[in-house]
């Protein structure tokens, strides 16, 4: 039995590569670094079926590197280990690091990335892993330093059809068929951006034609890839598009108070296999982005929702997910927070360093003392109701607001102590 389409195809240098072109074209940054013959430790991050394995594996073909791949899903501390031995064993003067491919590095534990620190820090091996989640969340933050982080983005529709074209022109098995592709809209959609995907659709759909007609001819059409992957639009798919339009569609539902759309989008998740860390994460940002200080509480709710999943995990997860996602759709709503933080920060960048005002200073020295460091400051709580008012802006952005207080019942008190307060 022959391998699938997706593996004959896979490419064997970066001359074969399709896409990423900001990382591998012609004088891009991952390039230079690979025609060097010297790379750094690297994480790639991206959706599956993008070429994170595959570039992997060019880069150790590349550098004539010995090649370990471990998989995060099935390898502990014990398996990580054995693999630094085996790596310090095979290096030899002058020749390029062993190369440890981690997939889905995002799911190894602290202590198992803990364990590579060493060997990454003093160039036993040369770490390349790969995650389909936000490194800043999933790796801890001394290995990430340790690495370049590149950003591997889903195949555009030029991508998919240069792929497409050398499926039929160049494999083993397909150059021999007559196919005729009347249309690509479906296949490109389905497919969501990913390779492999596309080539699994395409071998599909050929087989099933090659069964279905008497005819020699193979010619495929919108129509006869939806009905082949009749299941598919319905199908939740955690790696391709439908994996962003779904948890879109679920976090703008909370946004706008409908609880029984949120628990709907939420059971499409839940059904398709989606990492509940992923989702619990985007509720803590809901609660705090679309909730906000309306009701306070719900970030508490959220932050307790991602705890309980890490202590109970499924099924019963499902049941705080829907809890959550209810009482966030229910809660009442408001940006102040966000839009306050992204106010402050386009003024930051439109002023600059601004200089501290001295009486805000910490004064731990003699020195600062004397140079008026914490002058003049009047701590809060030697006066009446805990206030007094002083200036704690920057002297050039006096009188400026940032946080403006929204209509609802929560904010209506907090304006009103500030007004109270400031006048």
């Amino acid at each position: 039995m022959s391998a699938p389409l997706a593996e004959r195809l896979r490419p064997q240098n970066l001359d074969e590569f399709i896409g990423q072109k900001h990382l591998v074209g012609k004088g891009a940054v991952l390039r230079k670094m690979i025609d060097s013959g010297r790379i750094p430790s690297i994480i790639f991050w991206g959706p599956p079926g993008v070429g994170k394995t595959t570039l992997a594996n060019i880069i150790a073909n590349t550098l004539h590197a010995p090649f370990y791949k471990l998989s995060a899903i099935n390898s502990g501390v014990k398996d990580v280990r054995d693999v630094i031995d085996k790596a310090k064993n095979s290096r030899f003067f002058e020749t390029a690091s062993p190369i440890l491919f981690i997939d889905e590095i995002h799911r190894f534990s602290k202590s198992q990335q803990d364990s590579l620190l060493n060997a990454v820090e003093t160039g036993i091996i040369t770490l390349i892993g790969a995650t389909t989640e936000n490194p800043s969340f999933e790796v801890i933050r001394p290995l990430l330093s340790r690495c370049q982080v590149y950003v591997l983005k889903p195949m555009d529709i030029n991508d998919l059809q240069v792929l497409t074209d050398r499926a039929l022109t160049e494999d083993i098995i397909l150059k021999e068929k007559e196919i005729e592709i009347e249309e690509t809209d479906a296949l490109f959609r389905f497919s969501g951006g990913d390779a492999r995907k596309l080539l699994n659709i395409l071998e599909l759909v050929i087989a099933a034609e090659e069964t279905d007609e008497a005819e020699e001819k193979i010619v495929i059409t919108d129509k006869g890839v939806k009905e082949r992957l009749q299941e598919n639009p319905a199908a939740y798919d955690k790696g391709g598009e439908m994996h962003y339009d779904i948890i879109s569609a679920f976090i703008k539902s909370i946004r706008g108070s409908d609880p029984d759309a949120a628990v709907y989008w939420l059971a499409r998740m839940v059904a398709g296999g989606e990492d509940p860390k992923f989702i619990a994460r985007r509720l803590v940002i809901s609660a705090a982005e679309d909730i906000g200080l309306a009701n306070p509480n719900a970030l508490l709710l959220a932050n307790a929702c991602f705890d309980t999943l890490q202590k109970i995990g499924w099924p019963e997860g499902r049941i705080v997910l829907a809890q959550t996602a209810i009482y966030l759709a229910t809660s009442p709503k408001s940006n102040s927070a966000y839009l306050a933080i992204d106010s402050a920060i386009s003024k930051v960048e439109q002023t600059g360093n601004l200089p501290v005002p001295l009486h805000l200073r910490n004064a731990p020295t003699s020195l600062m003392k004397e140079l008026d460091y914490g002058k003049e400051y009047k701590y809060s709580h030697d006066y009446e109701n805990n206030f007094v008012k002083q200036e704690y802006l920057p002297k050039e952005l006096k009188n400026s607001r940032f946080w403006q207080a929204q209509p609802n019942p929560s904010e209506a008190k907090m304006r009103e102590l500030m007004k109270k307060l400031w006048g």
